[in-house]
């Protein structure tokens, strides 16, 4: 196995043979996982990430719902939509897709969703579950990560491991997993983030770098050591003279890190596929809640 490259695709396709299962097996009971997505407004990433999901969903025999609401809509009217679908029975999941135009308060949104419907791991209850090392769910990019680090056999017992980034998406969530005493987890955890007076000074003591700020190729050779491992989290978009205009990069400086690194998660083709592939996991095991 080749660890100095970690691709995401092989560990989401060996996860999703894991799904099918669990899928038919539903299937036979009547329970059709289904997702339904909450997109506000016009935003070209956020309407790519919303078609791969449900794209994903239906490849696997799942159903997937989209409610779209333009960018000036009102947030009683989106909390209105989040209060029918808490009621229906049939939908196991519900996903708003961030961020969100100014005017709305994500978090009073976010508050609204049932969270046992909370597949993204976003509602405070199963944040708070997350941090007693009791999860409902693991956020998807967080989780992303944590099977990365299985599939590649990746030891980060008793490790030092800094993340750079302290967002509720994703920093804060693998800082309180990584530091659980999980089967991935027991590190010691450092959590850096904008305000971090001299950061090379952390990361050069890392034996895991997971950097997840969205400043393209920031994490540079010099501020890490020799074989270190980095789990690059970033999706940049720079703009270029290319045909389409612009390239996709990651956080970590990946040309200058792969010779020094002992492993690194490409951008593309690393933690990106993970995310869907632990929505769809996190649907059907909200789907499962429902058997009586």
């Amino acid at each position: 196995m080749n660890r100095k490259l970690l691709i995401g695709k092989p560990v989401s396709e060996n996860i999703k043979k894991s799904l099918v299962e669990k899928i038919n097996s539903l299937s036979k009971k009547n329970i059709i996982p289904k997702l339904a997505a909450i997109l506000v407004g016009d935003d070209p990433a956020s309407k790519i990430y919303v078609k791969s999901k449900h794209k994903t969903f239906l490849k696997f025999n799942c159903q997937s719902e989209i409610h779209h609401f333009l960018n000036d809509s009102n947030e009683n009217d989106i909390c209105d939509l989040i209060s029918r679908l808490n009621k229906d029975k049939s939908t196991h999941g519900i996903l708003l897709q961030l961020p969100l135009p100014l005017h709305l308060n994500s978090k009073r949104i976010l508050d609204s969703i049932d969270p046992n419907k909370d597949v993204d791991g976003l509602h405070p209850m199963n944040l708070g579950r997350l941090l007693q090392g009791n999860p409902n769910f693991i956020p998807c990019t967080p989780y992303g990560c944590l099977e990365i680090l299985r599939y590649y056999k990746i030891n980060v017992k008793s490790k030092h491991v800094v993340v750079i980034g302290r967002s509720n998406l994703v920093g804060k969530p693998i800082a309180a997993l990584l530091s659980q005493k999980f089967d991935i987890g027991n590190s010691t955890v450092t959590l850096c983030h904008s305000q971090t007076k001299n950061l090379s000074k952390y990361t050069k003591m890392a034996d895991v770098i997971i950097v997840a700020v969205g400043i393209p190729a920031m994490l540079k050779s010099n501020m890490v050591k020799k074989d270190a491992v980095v789990i690059d989290v970033g999706i940049n978009r720079v703009d270029d003279d290319s045909q389409k205009g612009y390239h996709i990069i990651g956080d970590a400086d990946y040309s200058s890190l792969i010779n020094k690194v002992s492993s690194i998660t490409p951008v593309p083709g690393g933690v990106g596929p993970m995310t869907i592939t632990m929505l769809l996991n996190n649907t059907i095991a909200s789907a499962e809640k429902t058997i009586i």
